[in-house]
């Protein structure tokens, strides 16, 4: 064969090559794909939010197949024009976290706080872990703006930690958002150890009344009352606790419930495999492995469980300016987080074990809820002093 098409062939091949992952492929990219199986499998075998883990877990993978960065091939999240980076325009500019509020609007049955409107309190006092993240995250020298970005991770809210970071971090978005959605994962792992070692067995077994039949016209009223209220506190909560509301009418009104099931089904669906997939590809190794991301996931962690610490801690405060026979069972000061539903399913689950015949989760889902609230609260305070 001629010499001439030998070096043709040869040259072919290695530009071939370079094009290839292989010879793209660095160390953290394998690093990440890791943390992407692991996501999966926590997904799969855990059962632990699969249905954020799973489009996390393969866009992470996805995000670290390892390309030539000067090529401009148009194929990865951060170069414009890219199919992926259309989709992640969704994160960056805020807009999938106010649709996630909607739908969770039209799933979420408010009667559990309307019953008992107290434990709105735990919900507030869950919100003290982002405002202790804040301080921390200023010590160890994250700009205001950074600084209240990472501690609403302590809220535990993936939507609404993307809405602040889009706003003050966007830079930050990757880690905060993988952070924000891991912990939220994580509730049944990390929140009983905190719930056992504050409580003692005897408030452990407490029960509480059973919520009281809450009207329709009151389910009605909830959200336009709830929404005036808040909007005109927090103005800056408007795009996140005004879809919420506006969900949650859709779906108490009685006379629009294909747009409440298409709100609840079809439509949130649809936003978190874009959310999710595109979330985990911005974890591409040569943007998302930095200290700052090592100290956001470790700051994270802090301000959750600081979170679940305050909201338990602030349900046995309140028992003890309770009647006897009105006490809270402080097993539920947890779900002040806003991880719904599953932090109440974690009061449900650490209370039977106590007692089989205390359900808690009711009562549980009263403090859930209103961790929604007021995390959305807590972001656009953050989002009125940081901008």
């Amino acid at each position: 064969m001629d010499i001439g098409i030998m070096d043709f062939i040869s040259q072919q091949l290695s530009e071939f090559y370079g094009y290839t992952a292989f010879a793209n492929f660095d160390w953290r990219n394998l690093l990440m794909i890791c943390v992407g199986l692991f996501f999966i499998s926590l997904a799969i075998i855990k059962h632990y939010e699969p249905l954020l883990l799973i489009p996390i877990g393969f866009g992470i993978i996805l995000g670290n197949i390892p390309f030539d960065l000067e090529a401009g091939l148009q194929i990865g999240i951060y170069e414009e024009g890219s199919v992926l980076n259309m989709l992640y325009q969704g994160v960056e500019r805020g807009f999938y976290p106010p649709l996630i509020f909607l739908g969770i609007g039209a799933m979420t049955d408010f009667s559990s706080l309307l019953s008992k409107p107290k434990l709105v309190l735990l919900g507030a006092a869950a919100q003290f872990g982002i405002f202790a993240a804040y301080s921390s995250s200023l010590m160890l020298g994250f700009s205001p703006q950074e600084a209240g970005a990472i501690a609403i991770i302590g809220g535990a809210d993936g939507p609404t930690a993307i809405f602040l970071s889009s706003k003050l971090a966007p830079e930050f978005i990757g880690p905060i958002a993988i952070a924000a959605y891991s912990y939220m994962a994580l509730v049944p792992v990390l929140q009983p150890p905190v719930m056992r070692l504050l409580t003692t067995k005897k408030e452990r077994l407490i029960r509480m009344k059973p919520p009281r039949a809450v009207p329709k016209q009151e389910k009605i009223l909830f959200p336009i009352a709830g929404m005036l209220l808040t909007t005109f506190i927090m103005p800056t909560a408007l795009p996140l606790l005004g879809m919420l509301f506006f969900g949650n009418l859709l779906k108490e009104s009685g006379v629009t419930n294909r747009l409440a099931e298409t709100a609840r089904s079809s439509l949130i669906d649809i936003v978190t495999i874009f959310l999710g997939l595109t979330v985990g590809a911005s974890t591409q190794a040569n943007v998302f492995l930095t200290p700052q991301s090592l100290m956001i996931f470790g700051l994270g962690a802090a301000s959750f469980i600081i979170a679940t610490f305050s909201g338990v801690l602030f349900a046995k405060i309140m028992n003890v300016f309770s009647k006897e026979g009105d006490k809270i069972n402080p097993l539920i000061g947890n779900s002040g987080v806003s991880a719904v539903p599953d932090s109440a399913r974690v009061s449900q689950h650490v209370g039977l074990e106590y007692d089989k015949t205390n359900h808690l989760l009711m009562h549980a889902m009263a403090a859930n809820v209103s961790g929604v609230i007021g995390s959305a609260i807590a972001a656009g305070i953050l989002l009125s002093f940081l901008t």
